[in-house]
């Protein structure tokens, strides 16, 4: 009988006193195998497993094809979820924190998943995060870590500011509020210095998904165009266009709210009013609502034409991109064509199609908008020139006037990385009167985070009242000092973990370049599509700026990516601890075994799309698992002999260890438990066969990876005394079927596929197709004029 309990208690108490830290100094080729850490948010479950369980069956599979595997694991252990929890349950962040993990890492373990615990990180503990202080402290060095007040995205329900990359339409990610703006000085990586290579490199990713390229390239978001000065009094006013060739269009300026300009030239408390009631609205609802505006009063000069033309502060302006103003030029953009409508604004018409002439300079079609290439027209000197190459010479002018410059945008925007919360890494600046902010010495680090305090929200970061942790001494002077009382984006803790796996015992430094050269870059990284645009950009930005510090000697730090799909209810809800449809690990492993779990978040369908949870699958596996149990019990022992001739099974056994192989390889782990159970199919059908010993051990080696309690405990019985992770994957013969399919045509439409003996004659396989009743039929009372044959594929009858 198969006793999973028991089977798989035994093999997790003889993994445990095993290690699966692979050797540095061996000779084998490596392959570091890594899944996206978890934040330890309370226990796991089977929701959480889906890429665990990917990530564990590659690991399996590479060390029985001879490979020192890396496949480690930890905990992203800061941020707002902990701190919030710990307010509502009245506990410290921290002790919250290492219980859940303490709780997830049994949980991991019970799922027989092969991690090297030895190796664990957890980015809340000082020997992780002190090295994430020396990082932010290297970027300070190097020009890319910067302080400046800004408006920023603030959530007001989380009580803190948020990148870009946190604000998802419109609302914070973690708590799913409207986000707002409010003027802070905060802290920036200057990840814009990077945005070329970031783009560029995207292109060198072939092995990455074409969803998570196209999305990176999207956020990145080049656009090259000119920078053209209008003049408001003593003043230039930088506006940036893609389409210079419109310039003589412009019937008015739009500045964002939160621009620089806006707050010159808001000298009204209209304008005041108009400008606090925009920043309190998220950036996607004013990009989505009906355009609005206030004119200020004053008017800017066009540099071309010496035209006035009218400010306006405008909601549909963001600050974020180019210089926070641009010119309207309502008749070829549609934006700027909605707000000079709802505004009464000119509407002046300077481009007309190509196919098109006389009537579109018709007074009437003024108030038309067209927003494609085409022919220029009441644009001076350049009318009758293509709008493209319009574009070229009026960059060109306006270099030559000095009135403006070529220019590349980036929709990427520096990240920020200030915190006004509690539970993350303390930032390692002080602020002295005298020298200034200085970065606190390497050998100060780390910056410890004061315990015992009162976390609570109050808009300001809580470090700021622990005089004990505020007041310091000055590096440089040695005179009062205070330390800068934020902490660090969380993600910036996840930009580099990857590489701290490498060596994370080393208290010198944060990784030892020798190693790193050894295991670098990550072979295989399995995680979620969200994150295309958030740790897939930060990491890729952190791998890039320790390139360039001579740290490490790759420019990219991961090969292979791969995102896997959600697991979801039977009503396609995404399986969640919150909505009431997680399934809990722990009482499912105690019904089913974790082995039937793993298989059925393998064969739930492709792994890149989300798959529905159904314990009908489950039982379906369960039922499987036991088949394959009671076969090797029926069989033991096994003969050894390896028979001469090659029988059906021999050649369905090749096929097998073909198909499985592949399958793991290309991430097609449903299909590959598809073969293993056709496998099991044929192995009870031909259980006199000679090849039936030699077809159970391979089955139990190609099982290995899905399901390894019950593996090892199959091999064991069989007479193995070493683990079935210690054999080699089974190598197979080429063998041609001896069937191969026919598919037969008339006058080349479909009409039936057939099985036939390989390699057989076209005259034996056109009489053996006509006696078909079914082709008779259609080929009666027909000429047949040629036959088409294609051997062991194809033949086509042309008939009249």
């Amino acid at each position: 009988m198969y006793n999973f309990r028991e089977i798989e208690k035994k093999w997790q108490q003889i993994w445990k006193s095993e290690t699966s830290c692979p050797d540095n100094q061996s000779k084998q080729p490596k392959y570091y195998v890594l899944e996206m850490f978890a934040y330890p948010s309370g226990d796991l479950h089977m929701g959480h497993f889906r890429n665990y369980v990917l990530g564990d069956t590659i690991a399996r599979y590479r060390r029985m094809q001879g490979y020192k595997v890396l496949h480690p694991f930890g905990w992203d252990a800061f941020g707002l979820p902990a701190e919030e929890a710990a307010i509502k349950k009245q506990l410290a962040p921290r002790d919250w924190t290492m219980n859940n993990i303490s709780q997830s890492k049994e949980t991991i373990n019970l799922m027989g998943i092969s991690y090297d615990w030895y190796r664990e990180v957890c980015t809340c503990e000082p020997d992780y995060y002190r090295w994430t202080q020396w990082i932010f402290i290297k970027l300070y060095e190097k020009g890319l870590a910067y302080r400046k007040a800004s408006y920023v995205n603030w959530c007001p329900q989380c009580q803190t500011t948020l990148a870009n990359e946190q604000v998802v339409n419109g609302l914070c990610w973690r708590c799913k509020k409207e986000v707002t703006k409010k003027e802070l000085t905060q802290w920036f990586f200057k990840i814009t210095e990077y945005a070329e290579r970031l783009l560029k490199g995207i292109d060198t990713l072939s092995q990455w998904s074409e969803e998570v390229r196209t999305l990176q390239r999207y956020w990145i978001g080049k656009s090259e165009g000119l920078e053209i000065d209008f003049q408001w009094q003593n003043e230039k006013i930088p506006v940036f266009t893609t389409r210079p060739d419109t310039i003589y269009g412009v019937t008015f300026l739009a500045a964002a709210p939160e621009s620089e300009l806006a707050k010159k030239l808001a000298k009204t408390k209209e304008l005041q009013r108009y400008i606090e009631n925009s920043l309190r609205t998220s950036e996607i609802e004013r990009a989505q609502k009906t355009k609005s505006g206030v004119f200020t009063g004053e008017y800017g000069i066009n540099p071309l034409t010496g035209e006035k033309v009218p400010i306006w502060i405008a909601d549909y302006i963001l600050g974020g991109y180019g210089t926070g103003v641009i010119m309207g030029v309502p008749a070829h953009d549609e934006r700027d064509y909605e707000f000079a409508i709802s505004k009464s604004l000119p509407i002046k018409n300077v481009i007309k199609p190509i196919e098109v002439t006389e009537e579109m300079e018709h007074p009437a079609m003024a108030a038309k908008i067209f927003t494609g290439e085409g022919i220029m027209m009441n644009s001076g000197t350049f009318d009758g020139m293509n709008s493209k190459e319009g574009i070229i010479r009026i960059i060109k002018l306006s270099e030559e006037k000095g009135i403006g410059r070529k220019k590349t945008n980036y929709k990427i925007k520096d990240w920020l990385i200030s915190r006004q919360r509690y539970w993350g890494a303390p930032i390692p600046m002080i602020h002295c009167e005298k020298c200034g902010v200085v970065p606190v010495p390497e050998k100060d680090l780390p910056v410890l985070l004061p315990e015992c305090i009162d976390f609570t929200p109050k808009g300001k970061s809580p470090l700021a009242g622990v005089p004990e942790f505020v007041n310091t001494k000055c590096p440089v002077c040695k005179g009062n000092a205070s330390r800068d009382t934020d902490t660090m984006d969380t993600f910036v803790d996840s930009s580099w973990y990857w590489a701290r796996y490498i060596d994370s015992q080393n208290e010198k430094e944060a990784f030892n370049k020798e190693l790193v050269k050894e295991w670098l870059p990550i072979d295989e990284y399995i995680g979620g599509i969200e994150h295309a645009c958030g740790h897939l950009i930060f990491f890729r930005f952190m791998n890039k700026v320790l390139y360039d510090l001579g740290y490490l000697p790759f420019d990219e730090p991961c090969k292979r990516m791969f995102t896997q799909g959600m697991i979801t209810d039977e009503k396609g809800m995404v399986m969640s601890k919150s909505k009431g449809n997680a399934v809990a690990v722990r009482p499912f492993v105690e019904d089913w075994g974790a082995d039937a779990g793993r298989v059925t978040i393998l064969f739930l369908g492709p792994p890149n799309q989300s798959a529905a949870w159904s314990m009908e699958g489950v039982k379906g596996v369960s039922r499987f698992l036991e088949r394959i149990y009671k076969l090797v019990e029926e069989k033991i022992p096994l003969s050894n002999d390896i028979p001469e001739n090659e029988t059906p099974l021999y050649r369905r056994i090749n096929f097998s260890i073909k198909k499985v192989g592949e399958d793991i390889e290309n991430y097609g782990h449903n299909t590959a438990v598809s073969e293993l159970m056709t496998l099991v199919n044929e192995l009870y059908k031909n259980k006199e066969d000679k090849w039936l010993p030699y077809g159970i051990r391979i089955l139990i080696q190609l099982l290995s990876p899905f399901a390894p309690h019950l593996s090892e405990e199959l091999w064991q019985k069989i007479g193995n005394p070493d683990s079935v992770f210690k054999s080699k994957w089974p190598a197979y013969k080429e063998i041609k079927e001896e069937m191969v399919n026919i598919i037969v045509e008339i006058n080349g439409k479909v009409r039936d596929n057939i099985k036939m003996k390989r390699d057989i004659s076209n005259e034996e396989a056109e009489k053996e197709i006509r006696s078909i009743i079914k082709i008779e039929e259609l080929l009666k009372d027909k000429n047949i004029i040629k036959v088409i044959w294609v051997p062991n594929k194809l033949i086509n009858f042309v008939v009249k």
